[in-house]
């Protein structure tokens, strides 16, 4: 699918809320793209005082003059009204939520999408998280035209990225984010030149979902092959973070494990055992020993195991379950 030429410069809704979606807006925003507005959702209150939170895009948006939007409901009358007002050529989506037809068909150039994974793999809220918890060595980026389902639409641009040994959600985050934003820009630029052209996408049997992570996604089963649970522990680190619960004697707590070390080694120990030494704590599981880096214990702050191991004193039956 083409576009016909932009004969004037576009005029741009952007809508994004986190800071994933702040690295798209700056780069259109410096590369002098008409943002005429810029939805993002509602001010949240926050913390012990309830104080309300503005979301990482509001906060660009407002530092640099943009007008904001933050409607509650989409369809809302009096929000699309004050949508339709600002007479967009283009829409752009990162990091939102879904958008109703009425919303996406406004624009006369449409509404695209980026989305941080190589589409058709991985549609869904967490590509980043699944890529690498279902330990994959590549990923990427890529621009799409919204249509009536989620992360379905036409592919307009794609950019690999690749996942290394190293990589946790958090570092791979932040590449996507910058390369995301490189996509953005460019897709911009085809459209307002009218050169884009789109491809739809291909039916896959084999396709990978990226649904959303829930607490119990979280939660390790120390049975799982060795790698499984390092891959995991990596993938959702350091947000929401795996968790385990730490069998201590008669004491229960549950601690959150942002990283660990694989060593492959044979033994007939339970999954789970642990085993203390003063600078190292390494849990048997299927295939080796995985050995603990950075965990958080309760009321405390992530701390690395050395530090973790002055103050802790584990049982000899100690272990993770």
């Amino acid at each position: 699918m083409s576009i016909p030429l932009a004969h004037k410069p576009l005029r741009i809704v952007f809508m994004g809320t986190p800071e994933f979606a702040v690295a798209s807006l700056k780069k259109l925003f410096d590369a002098g793209f008409d943002i005429v507005g810029v939805i993002t959702a509602p001010d949240k209150p926050a913390g012990r005082g309830r104080k309300l939170n503005t979301s990482a895009v509001k906060e660009f948006a407002m530092q640099h003059d943009l007008k904001v939007l933050q409607p509650t409901n989409l369809k809302n009358e009096d929000f699309l009204k004050e949508l339709k007002a600002l007479k967009a050529d283009l829409q752009v989506v990162v990091a939102f939520r879904m958008l109703p037809k009425v919303v996406w068909t406004m624009p006369k150039h449409g509404t695209f999408n980026l989305h941080a994974s190589l589409l058709p793999q991985y549609r869904g809220a967490a590509p980043i998280n699944w890529a690498i918890i279902n330990g994959e060595t590549e990923t990427g980026a890529t621009t799409f035209f919204i249509d009536e389902k989620i992360d379905t639409g036409s592919i307009i641009l794609q950019e690999k990225c690749e996942i290394t040994l190293e990589d946790n959600a958090g570092t791979l985050h932040d590449r996507l984010m910058d390369l995301g934003a490189q996509l953005v820009v460019e897709t911009c630029r085809q459209i307002e030149n009218g050169t884009v052209q789109s491809t739809s996408q291909k039916q896959v049997k084999d396709a990978k979902p990226a649904p959303k992570i829930h607490k119990d996604t979280c939660k390790i089963d120390w049975t799982m092959p060795m790698h499984k649970i390092h891959d995991l522990i990596r993938g959702l680190s350091p947000y929401p973070t795996a968790w385990t619960i730490l069998q201590n004697g008669d004491n229960e707590e549950n601690i959150k494990i942002y990283s660990s070390k694989m060593e492959a080694e044979s033994h007939t120990y339970p999954c789970g055992k642990l085993f203390a030494s003063k600078k190292t704590l390494k849990v048997a599981v299927d295939g080796g020993y995985l050995y603990l880096l950075e965990i958080q214990m309760p009321g405390k702050r992530k701390m690395d195991i050395d530090e973790v191991l002055n103050g802790l004193k584990l049982d000899k039956s100690a272990h993770l379950r």
